[in-house]
């Protein structure tokens, strides 16, 4: 049982009204030589369960939810984003139209949907960092993203990127200069941010689709920059 199945089905949970029980984690203090058939981790058992009782329920349909479930995890994610910062990149107009109406623009290239309304895209320059965070939850643009990292669900994320946001950007590798402004945004269910990062130097010869190679999910979120290898920029 997969990660984002676990999101997924929580959300689905969460809609449907269901409620799970808190799990407490044992362990054993003793090891096991002898070779058994290996039993499920407790979250991937709590998943299973929540499945098989929406399915009972009717209120999740099994080949549907395999369906979404492969959508996210193969065709909708951060590959979808990264097309926009490239686009937006290579072609000053579209840029333009993504920062003023972002649904528009971002639609223009095929995505949006659920979790995906209501877009704001941030972008970045050598004066001023955006970093995003969902303070309350883990709201954040499915469609361009795929869905959320644990890491930005968690509560030391959610708090530190307020209280201390050059702090979260040092612990992922990310150190600005003393005069470049940090602004963090507060993700909602009514407005969601995809942040535009800077095109990395020596990037001017590389087509769209080699710019979309090097945008992170990560830099889209803004805890990081995108980068460029100086070998590659040489050659």
């Amino acid at each position: 049982m997969t990660s984002n199945r676990c999101d997924f089905l929580t959300g689905a949970a969460s809609m449907a009204g269901a409620a799970m029980t808190p799990s407490h984690s044992h362990e054993h203090g003793h090891s096991h030589d002898h070779e058994h058939q290996a039993v499920p981790s407790d979250p991937a058992l709590r998943v299973k369960a929540l499945e098989s009782l929406l399915v009972e329920k009717g209120l999740v349909d099994r080949s549907t939810l395999d369906t979404l479930i492969d959508a996210y995890e193969t065709k909708i994610g951060p590959r979808n984003g990264a097309r926009v910062v490239a686009r937006a990149w290579t072609d000053l107009a579209y840029k333009q139209r993504l920062l003023a109406d972002a649904d528009v623009a971002i639609g223009e290239l095929g995505y949006g949907g659920m979790q995906g309304e209501h877009m704001v895209v941030l972008e970045n320059t050598p004066k001023v960092h955006n970093l995003v965070v969902c303070t309350l939850c883990s709201c954040y643009p499915w469609p361009v993203l795929g869905l959320p990292p644990v890491w930005y669900k968690s509560a030391p994320y959610r708090s530190r990127a307020v209280i201390d946001p050059r702090g979260i950007l040092r612990e992922f590798g990310l150190q600005l200069p003393d005069d470049a402004e940090v602004r963090v945004w507060d993700s909602t269910a009514e407005i969601r941010y995809l942040v535009l990062p800077e095109r990395p130097a020596g990037t001017e010869h590389l087509t769209e689709d080699e710019l979309a190679t090097l945008v992170t999910r990560d830099s889209m979120i803004g805890v990081t920059n995108v980068s460029f290898p100086a070998k590659a920029a040489t050659k």
